[in-house]
């Protein structure tokens, strides 16, 4: 057959081997771009083989589920990132913990957190505040003390008589010709049904919304959320934690549904500083203005040793995994885990198993009663492992307990907003505090001790009983916890 023949067969056949080519090529390309940007090599390989096995339903399975969006769309956004900053003050840090006589495991500690571009700081106290009758008082106070500038940032803040008092609080602080900046997650604000911004506005309070989900244009970020809670009150003075505004979280008081008990801490010194930073970069993110330090400020008022470590889906490195991996890794006599979601990615896991292993005391604290049920369940799908390497689990009795907290040794506590799942570790913009303070540690661990008095330890024989329906319930649930 001649070469024009040719082509003109080849050409009247095109509807029946173009559409194979098309697939072919689709398949071939879902295939390579999971070998290039999986992370985890059993991923790329199911990947690959769907893609390959099924080429027409594979490469749309893959781009519906298994690109990495989130981490892409953060990075189009231009969020500032803190990885990347080279940290020349290492040996510094090592100084500066080896002159407060901590041990040598402190200082390996220390050496994990690179990514975060903040050094450590000495000269820091750290007060802790238990529930909102301890902290929602504490944190009005400073806010009517503050002469220059009040930055706050939460992820819910509801329209309720605690939010009320924030309101008045700002409100008047404003009045007063003091700068107030308030950032809320434009998710988390819808969590009360009459939304506390409006309200905020009306009363003469700047305040922006981080990602709020939009129409027009189109803007469905639910999964880039802003979880962090910080105040920060003349750049000297901080509030950060797990707890955001909410009657909730005044446990005490008759009538509140749904209690939930939590940890906050009040930090003066220069770690305030580290996380003016942080809200400071999160408001140029969101409204292009660029805020000023206020000059001065109180001297060093304690003895911690501090150092903030923001995290986000804009980072080039999972930097809370890695500092976890690292922290636990580093521990000589006892961990201690409180949390209210425990969903840890494997290398976490492991790390955990082979400290029990190696004869340190871990201790994980969670709920026993959780506010949200199919996290509950899914979590339990993780916990037998850990039990049968030795790993001591509790849980503890409601109301709802929502502290985030990790212990090491008698040095060592890292606080702040995030939880120990896919969505704090991958998906949230979290703020931690990394402490190392003997004293602080030793109060943290008192307040854990009189928790495991009240908690039950789960054992073995707790799944062993477990029957057929609700082992697969909670097998079910685990599969989603990548999502949840």
């Amino acid at each position: 057959m001649d070469t024009p023949n040719l082509l003109h067969y080849l050409l009247s056949r095109a509807p029946l081997w173009l559409p194979v080519i098309v697939i072919t090529i689709l398949a071939l390309w879902a295939g390579a771009h999971a070998l290039l940007y999986k992370r985890d090599h059993v991923a790329a390989f199911g990947w690959l083989a769907t893609c390959l096995l099924f080429p027409l339903a594979g490469p749309l399975l893959y781009y519906l589920f298994g690109v990495n969006r989130i981490r892409t769309r953060a990075r189009q956004l231009n969020i500032p990132s803190s990885s990347g900053v080279p940290r020349p003050q290492l040996a510094a840090d090592r100084e500066m913990l080896k002159e407060a006589e901590l041990p040598l495991g402190a200082q390996v500690t220390a050496q994990v957190s690179l990514a975060t571009p903040f050094p450590l700081c000495n000269g820091n106290s750290i007060e802790v505040l238990h529930n909102g009758e301890q902290a929602y008082p504490a944190m009005l106070s400073a806010i009517a003390a503050a002469r220059r500038q009040i930055l706050l940032s939460s992820y819910i803040f509801d329209n309720d008589a605690i939010g009320n008092d924030f309101v008045e609080a700002l409100v008047s602080a404003v009045h007063g010709g003091v700068e107030v900046r308030v950032l809320i997650d434009g998710v988390g604000e819808h969590y009360s049904w009459r939304r506390i911004g409006p309200l905020l506005s009306r009363r003469g309070v700047t305040v922006a919304r981080f990602l709020p989900p939009l129409l027009v244009p189109p803007q469905v970020n639910f999964n880039l959320r802003n979880h962090r809670k910080v105040l920060v009150i003349d750049g000297h003075t901080a509030f950060t934690g797990g707890m955001n505004i909410s009657a909730r979280h005044c446990t005490g008081k008759p009538g509140v549904a749904h209690p939930v008990q939590d940890l906050h801490f009040c930090l003066q010194g220069p770690s305030s500083r580290q996380l003016w930073q942080v809200f400071a970069d999160d408001w140029l993110f969101v409204t292009k203005e660029m805020l000023l330090m206020p000059d001065g400020g109180k001297a060093n008022t304690g003895a911690a040793i501090c150092r903030v470590v923001s995290d986000g889906p804009n980072e080039d490195i999972d930097t809370l995994p890695m500092l976890l991996n690292g922290v636990i890794s580093s521990a000589r006599r006892r961990i201690a885990i409180m949390t209210p979601y425990f969903l840890p990615p494997q290398g976490l896991i492991s790390a955990l198993q082979a400290a029990a292993m190696r004869g340190v005391d871990v201790k994980i604290i969670l709920p026993g009663r959780n506010n949200l049920p199919f996290v509950h369940w899914a979590m339990r799908r993780v916990l037998p492992e850990l039990i049968r390497r030795g790993v001591r689990v509790y849980y503890q009795p409601p109301p709802f307990a929502h502290s985030k907290l990790c212990l090491i040794d008698d040095y060592y506590a890292l606080l702040g907003s995030a939880n120990l799942d896919p969505r704090s570790l991958a998906l949230n913009f979290e703020v931690m505090v990394e402490v190392f303070d003997r004293s602080l540690v030793t109060t943290l661990e008192a307040h854990c001790q009189r928790l495991l008095q009240q908690s039950r330890e789960i054992t073995g024989a707790d799944f062993s009983r477990q029957g057929l329906p609700s082992r697969l319930r909670d097998a079910f649930c685990w599969l989603f916890s990548s999502y949840m």
